[in-house]
């Protein structure tokens, strides 16, 4: 909640505590010392009244144990509790931030059950946000937080707007993430705007909204939020240009005054050590005193920079028009004069208004009257151009203020098609009493008695006669109605606003003393009105459901005429200010849709506007949470009892308790309800149970919700007997079903399991169908790849035997080729024998000739044309002498020739598995043939092979 300043100041109402107090049988003195005996019992260990909760589960009820459970959680720092279907917010006077941190909001949201969870505003709004889910009717929401001035109604409006935009911002799809973020952003930014021209510092609170609003959050269908929208009421336009001893005028003027630049204030004709009368206690620092926050907040709603430097040009030529001060005219028939220190300040305020300083001057100094088609001036008496100053003033800021909201509107709201349901936020101004209460006050305290009938009305008066009528045995609950309140002051044809009306359509000057008369005359009958004879101020008594307040009738009538010169429009209209031309054309084009003068009063503007909020309450879900103002002076953690027992009194807590404790808050028709709970009894396993007649009536709906009850009592032991029917924690009316929120937990939990069950039973059912179908696709993709891969291997194989065939083929032929060629080289070797051997050249002999030891010559050699040897080689006993033929033994192929003494070896570059021979004719020379063999395969090392078989015995037979 937020945090209150130090103001102080005199409650006109607090003699009305004391009479409360004495009317109840309650006074200070008596509150901890006049107890009965139950209650004594109740107060013994009052170490454990902090763990109260809810304050149905107190017992006795009264105004003294209630006042003793809330003041032990104020004291243990527990400032949320549960008061039947209401929520009671006792303010701290401080910031808490960890209680509305995002992870508490994460934790409620989450929570099976809230209601289970310790008492915060979180609860009632996402006890709202899951009636949107669940469809429940009325399906649209709202919650209203109402209390006095100062209670914290606009720090849980906020709370609860934050609440809204974060759970419902949780999307997966981008784009629908991007437009909830946009939108989410958005609504919170309007909130700083709202409170900047909207707010302002009373006596008693120092960000006190002087204004109703009636936030609408839009969701769609999968529950996001999609848009809003903002309805104003009443906005305390006369502020502007007076302000009450100790109270300031809007947040927006402090803020520029402090938070501006030194270039701004420049072109804002603003000079740093000006002050300026419509600006009291400047020097008086707040938080909400937070211009960055502000145009920050602009921006992000879309208002550019030029429009900003409009606005805030508007701003301060209203700041400027304040300083204007006029002087008695030196005649009767002559106009007031300005003062000569207000000419600047005239000058000014015409140029930031985009107008002739002339034409404003004479527009505040001479009014314009029609005569027929004519149009006579007459010059303005001093008070006269001082009220249409401060009209100017006035309007301007009205007309201003409603733009934004426009803005805001436009920048929020969506197409109609594209939300299903809404959930409302009510934040109203709070009950007022001051020392001088007049017109706005009334409509105030007027508001907040429609919102306790429409309280008393919804929850106690029609729940009790809802119970008679369904024919439950009730015993009633006194309460206080304030029906005779509202007749006052909006009934017909006599009341309040009826009497003001009529006097503001009179053409003629009102006279105080007069209506007061009139007053007394007309409504004397009504108890709830009373006049003090013996006080020189004429007004008027009202006793209001929180208290008397007395309401001076002195300028009453003048400010329910609202009056605004044509002139004035006529000027604006022309301005030079793009915004403000624009504003007030606008406005001039909606007058024209009225022929005539406008007869509309305040009263009947706001009870209209009024009407239409309370037609919305009606058709939606309501929530309430009151707060309560612990103390007047905003103190931190301070209790004071009579202020917070004549509240809990005021607002009908403590009988709020009664019937929520001693009665049923949920009521849901017949059909509705089988309808939701009907599938209990579809459940297989619940067959058996039987049933128990609750009526005497024949009928089937009444006999179905008699099963589904009498199965959810049998299977937890909470079936009653006849005798024990008042305990019971269900009751079936002739068309509703009354049910208490235990007895509802217990049915949401039954259904949620048979539901679970359902689903788990569809879950196995499709998984065991995909996984057929996913084995059966496997099974045919094996048989399939089985089959491929068969054709492809039979394919292959094929391939191989007819290439094995072809290598077979061409080997046998390349075999039988060596073989025809070796067989043709033997043949060539037989007919060399009997060859003559040519006379060689000497160097020729000397160099291809072998030495041998046992032929004295030497031995010529020669290379065969073939290259095979012969096998009967002479033998060699002695080494070798190879000389003069090294390109002979060249082409000898890799022949080993060993010897006696060792192992001769020849390396050639030959290819190794080639061969090349040597064969020794008989006589004569020894002839060396050298070729490249065909036998790829043959021994070359035919001394060593011992087993000679096919070729290689014919061709290298041992002879060594």
């Amino acid at each position: 909640m937020n945090s209150c300043a130090d103001a102080r100041g005199h409650r006109n109402g607090m003699g009305t505590v004391r009479e409360a107090s004495k009317k109840t049988g309650f006074s200070p003195q008596s509150l901890n010392d006049s107890l009965d005996e139950d209650v004594r019992s109740f107060l013994t260990d009052e170490d454990q009244l902090h763990t109260f909760d809810d304050l149905t589960k107190v017992n006795p009820v009264t105004p003294t144990t209630v006042l003793k459970c809330l003041q032990a959680r104020y004291s243990a720092k527990v400032f949320y509790t549960h008061a039947g279907c209401t929520l009671v917010a006792l303010n701290p006077f401080q910031p808490i931030p960890s209680l509305y941190s995002l992870d508490v909001m994460k934790e409620y949201h989450c929570s099976p059950q809230p209601q289970e969870s310790k008492p915060h505003i979180f609860i009632v709004a996402e006890e709202a946000y899951r009636n949107v889910k669940g469809q429940l009717e009325p399906v649209n929401q709202s919650l209203v937080v109402s209390g006095e001035s100062g209670a914290g109604k606009t720090w849980t409006s906020r709370c609860l707007m934050k609440y809204y935009s974060t759970v419902a911002a949780s999307s997966s799809v981008l784009k629908s993430q991007n437009t909830v973020q946009r939108i989410e952003r958005r609504v919170l930014d309007s909130n700083p705007i709202m409170e900047a021209f909207g707010n302002a510092c009373t006596l008693r609170n120092n960000n006190s909204s002087r204004f109703g609003k009636y936030i609408q959050l839009q969701l769609d269908r999968s529950h996001l939020l999609v848009g809003a929208s903002v309805h104003t009421y009443l906005l305390e336009k006369t502020r502007v240009a007076f302000q009450p001893a100790g109270e300031r005028n809007f947040h927006i003027f402090y803020q520029m005054m402090k938070g501006s630049t030194t270039d701004q204030r420049r072109k804002w004709k603003m000079a740093n050590n000006q002050s300026f009368v419509w600006l009291p206690n400047a020097e008086k620092t707040l938080e909400e005193d937070c211009f960055e926050e502000t145009l920050e907040a602009m921006e992000h709603l879309g208002i550019n920079t030029e429009r900003q430097r409009e606005i805030f040009r508007i701003l301060a030529g209203i700041l400027q028009l304040g300083n204007v001060v006029f002087s008695s005219p030196s005649g009767d028939s002559q106009p007031c004069d300005l003062e000569k220190a207000s000419e600047g300040y005239l000058q000014n305020a015409a140029e930031l208004f985009g107008v002739a300083a002339e034409e404003l001057e004479a527009c505040l100094r001479v009014r314009t009257l029609k005569a027929g088609k004519q149009s006579v001036l007459k010059p303005c008496s001093q008070t006269e151009c001082n009220v249409r100053r401060d009209c100017l003033a006035k309007v301007i800021y009205a007309e201003l203020f409603e733009w934004l909201v426009t803005f805001i509107n436009n920048s929020m709201c969506t197409d109609t098609s594209t939300w299903s349901n809404f959930i409302g936020v009510l934040d109203v101004y709070g009950f007022e009493c001051f020392q001088i209460n007049n017109l706005e006050q009334l409509c105030i305290n007027y508001a907040n008695e429609k919102l306790q009938q429409h309280f008393v009305g919804h929850y106690l008066k029609a729940q009790q006669e809802e119970y008679v009528s369904e024919g439950l045995e009730w015993s009633f609950v006194k309460y206080q109605d304030n029906q005779g309140c509202l007749d006052l002051i909006e009934g017909a044809p006599m009341s309040v606003f009826s009497l003001l009306n009529e006097e503001s359509r009179l053409n003629r000057a009102s006279d105080a003393q007069m209506l007061r008369v009139r007053l007394e005359k007309e409504l004397s009958g009504n108890g709830n009105i009373s006049w003090d004879k013996f006080s020189q101020e004429p007004h008027f008594t009202v006793a209001h459901y929180a208290g008397k307040v007395n309401y001076q009738i002195q300028g009453m009538v003048e400010k329910n005429k609202d009056p605004v010169p044509p002139e004035l429009i006529n000027m604006l209209q022309k301005s030079n200010n793009v915004l403000l031309h624009q504003i007030f054309a606008a406005a001039e084009e909606g007058n024209q849709t009225t022929k005539g003068p406008s007869k509309v009063t305040v009263v009947s503007k706001f009870k209209n506007s009024l009407e239409s909020l309370m037609r919305i309450l009606h058709s939606t879900t309501p929530h309430y949470t009151r707060c309560i103002k612990p103390n007047q002076d905003c103190k931190p953690l301070t209790f004071k009892k009579e202020e917070v027992i004549m509240q809990l009194e005021a607002c009908g807590i403590v009988e709020t308790i009664h019937i929520s404790a001693a009665g049923f808050p949920v009521r849901i028709p017949f059909e509705s309800f089988i309808e939701r709970y009907g599938v209990i009894l579809k459940y297989p396993k619940l067959k058996s149970a039987h049933f128990i007649d609750w009526t005497n009536e024949n009928c089937n709906a009444r006999e179905d919700v008699g099963k589904v009850l009498s199965v959810v009592l049998e299977q937890d032991d909470l079936l009653q007997t006849t005798g024990e029917r008042q305990n019971s924690p269900v009751h079936c009316g002739k068309t509703k079903v009354f049910l208490t929120q235990s007895m509802l937990d217990l049915l949401e939990d039954r259904r949620k399991k048979i539901l679970s069950h359902c689903a788990f039973t569809v879950q196995c059912c499709w998984l065991r169908y995909l996984r057929r179908k996913r084995i059966a696709r496997r099974q045919s993709a094996t048989l399939i790849q089985a089959v491929v891969r068969s054709w492809l291997v039979r394919k292959q194989v094929d391939h191989w035997n007819r290439a094995a065939a072809v290598i077979q083929r061409t080997w046998k032929n390349w075999r039988k080729l060596l073989q025809s060629r070796a067989d043709s080289e033997l043949d060539d070797a037989m007919d060399m024998a009997t060859e003559e051997m040519p006379e060689l050249p000497p160097v020729i002999r000397e160099r291809g000739s072998v030495h041998l030891s046992s032929v004295p010559e030497p031995v010529s050699v020669r290379s065969w044309p073939m290259g095979l040897a012969l096998a009967s080689t002479p033998s060699i006993t002695v080494s070798m002498t190879v000389t003069g033929f090294q390109k002979v033994v060249s082409l000898i192929t890799s022949l080993n020739l060993p010897s006696r003494r060792g192992e001769y070896k020849v390396k050639t570059n030959q290819c190794t598995e080639e061969l090349a021979s040597i064969r020794a004719q008989p006589k004569g020379s020894v002839k060396l043939h050298c070729q490249r063999s065909p036998l790829l395969y043959a021994n070359r090392h035919p001394d060593l092979q011992k087993d000679m078989t096919g070729l290689n015995e014919i061709l290298l037979e041992k002879t060594l």
